[in-house]
């Protein structure tokens, strides 16, 4: 999971940054504040840490415009501990609010909290888009440019579990688990077979190199 540190102070940052590489999370830090929106939209992080105070900006702002493009998790580490500034920042799309000087396992349990939450929400989700390739699983299709294709109901599955995972390689025995619900006398190569059609499928539409294959690991989009 990757966590994107918006924090002006920069020992706050080094801070935040080792604490979540410790904990085994990815991490990003933006030290530029010219357009942090912009930024926490590009980068398409799992989670964004938000400082309210960044110079001349106001954090909530950041989130306000966040959210209305994106789902992402926000939480905001503050020194503001007023009750009303806690309430603007959930108001603003926020999803919690954690005060400094913090405790870093206090901290650390906030954040598994919300990327569960999120996580569960994703999990709900019948339309999923990345990288210009939209996935509608309640119509049985991928769309790109204007072009659309059918698919069978196992790549569906299959960019379906890519897509909750992007960014990621996902093993080949995940994939295998989630296609044949756990069963232990599925041939290896039938995931190959169905990768293979659906590659095939995507290059129909115009969509090429989409699923990458990682020797020995798995694939990832």
């Amino acid at each position: 999971m990757n966590i994107l540190i918006v924090e002006d102070d920069p020992a706050v940052r080094q801070e935040l940054k080792q604490l979540l590489e410790n904990a085994l999370y990815a991490v990003t830090v933006l030290a530029e504040f010219e357009k942090p929106e912009e930024d926490i939209l590009k980068i398409q992080p799992d989670l964004v840490l938000l400082d309210v105070n960044l110079p001349g900006r106001s954090g909530f702002d950041v989130c306000q415009k966040v959210r209305a493009a994106s789902d992402v998790p926000v939480i905001f580490v503050t020194g503001r501990a007023d009750s009303m500034d806690e309430l603007n920042g959930m108001l603003k799309g926020g999803d919690d609010y954690v005060t400094k000087p913090f405790s870093p396992p206090v901290l650390l349990a906030h954040i598994a909290a919300v990327l569960k939450r999120s996580r569960k929400t994703a999990a709900e989700e019948t339309r999923f888009l990345y990288k210009d390739v939209e996935l509608d699983m309640a119509c049985g299709c991928v769309r790109y440019q204007g072009n659309q294709a059918d698919l069978s109901k196992n790549e569906l599955k299959i960019l379906c579990y890519l897509f909750r995972h992007k960014g990621e390689i996902v093993p080949r025995i995940d994939l295998i688990e989630y296609l044949w619900d756990q069963r232990i006398f599925i041939d290896d190569n039938a995931l190959s077979v169905n990768v293979a059609r659906l590659r095939s499928r995507l290059e129909e539409i115009g969509i090429h190199d989409f699923i990458a294959t990682k020797r020995g690991m798995g694939y990832r989009i």
